[in-house]
């Protein structure tokens, strides 16, 4: 899977005036790019990125958009990357937009808004509720941390092992769970 950039609204451009020649350069990249992947058997992931607090000038900024780009670029090999983080500060409605966006998710990534750290830190996300909306779509690909740590990689990953216990689990230390 390869995360394919939408790119940015030129600075001292307005977004009105040349979205629709941003929105189809990106469709005819999606396209070569999309049968480049198959030859590989790999996918292509969009990712929505905020425009309010991450990147202003990222032009893909909504799943809606991304599901609308996929659905004119039409290859099977081109999925949406959910970052729920950015979603979150987009459009809310997280268990909505999961469930609709669901068939179209080839990956997702997580963290905390607004600080963009933990998923157990203070905010808005309530995780252990998302974590088990995706169990039940049955979603089997990886959830990515994208956050800022609070301290070292370990430390950041303390939320984990609450949850898994939380859930009855142990870390078997292989980077597994078991129960």
């Amino acid at each position: 899977r390869i995360h394919l950039l939408a790119g940015r609204v030129p600075l001292g451009t307005e977004r009105a005036a040349v979205a629709g020649e941003m929105e189809t350069t990106f469709i005819e990249n999606l396209k070569y790019a999309a049968d480049l992947l198959a030859q590989e058997d790999m996918i292509g992931l969009v990712e929505p990125i905020n425009n309010r607090i991450t990147d202003p000038r990222y032009f893909l900024n909504t799943p809606h958009q991304a599901a609308a780009i996929l659905e004119k670029v039409g290859r099977p090999n081109l999925k949406l990357q959910l970052d729920l983080f950015h979603c979150q500060i987009m459009d809310g409605n997280l268990s909505h937009n999961l469930e609709t966006y669901f068939p179209l998710i080839g990956h997702i990534q997580i963290a905390q808004v607004p600080g963009r750290h933990e998923p157990d830190s203070p905010g808005e996300l309530n995780f252990p509720y998302i974590f088990e909306l995706l169990e039940s779509l049955s979603y089997t690909g990886y959830v990515g941390c994208e956050y800022a740590p609070k301290g070292d990689t370990l430390e950041g990953l303390g939320w984990l092992r609450s949850y898994w216990e939380s859930r009855g689990l142990q870390h078997s230390g292989t980077g597994k769970a078991a129960e």
